[in-house]
């Protein structure tokens, strides 16, 4: 009789009394809750906190931060008492904004610009989702799937647009 068992995709000896199944079971248990454990993971954020609304702001850039999941742009702008607003608007991320144009050193601090938004946090905090960007010379960047001609981007964008 045979007392040992090939087990062929993982190339694991297994003997009779089942003590090479106890050790690929623990594997694979392993394996399924390191799965459901990352599933958060591959959720992207929903729209629940914005509004659609179009404001256009002139302001100074603060910080532009080319980064993962969406690059952010920090600006100031003063509102209409005079005082300095710290606005953060958001845009897509780094490999959909090179498909506008933009690079990681298109802004730099002090670079006037106006920005047109698409969506506006609902509890009045200074963020916003990005539209345009208008620069100090007049060019206009896009933000906006909608107006990118790569159909990914363009899908990506209405894929978490505000319904």
């Amino acid at each position: 009789m045979c007392t040992k068992l090939r087990y062929a995709s993982a190339n694991t000896v297994l003997d009779a009394n089942g003590s090479g199944w106890r050790s690929m079971a623990s594997v694979l248990i392993t394996a399924l809750l390191s799965l459901i454990v990352s599933l958060p993971l591959l959720a992207h954020h929903g729209n629940a906190a914005y509004e659609s609304k179009t404001l256009t702001l002139k302001g100074t850039v603060t910080a532009w931060l080319w980064t993962n999941p969406h690059v952010l742009l920090k600006f100031d702008k003063k509102d209409d008492n005079g005082n300095l607003v710290h606005w953060v608007g958001e845009l897509v991320a780094p490999s959909n904004m090179i498909n506008f144009g933009f690079t990681a050193g298109t802004l730099k601090p002090g670079d006037e610009i106006t920005i047109v938004t698409s969506e506006v946090a609902k509890s009045g905090a200074p963020i916003a989702r990005l539209a345009q960007i208008v620069l100090a010379n007049g060019q206009v960047m896009k933000t906006a799937g909608k107006y990118d001609g790569n159909a990914f981007a363009r899908r990506d964008h209405e894929a978490n647009a505000v319904k």
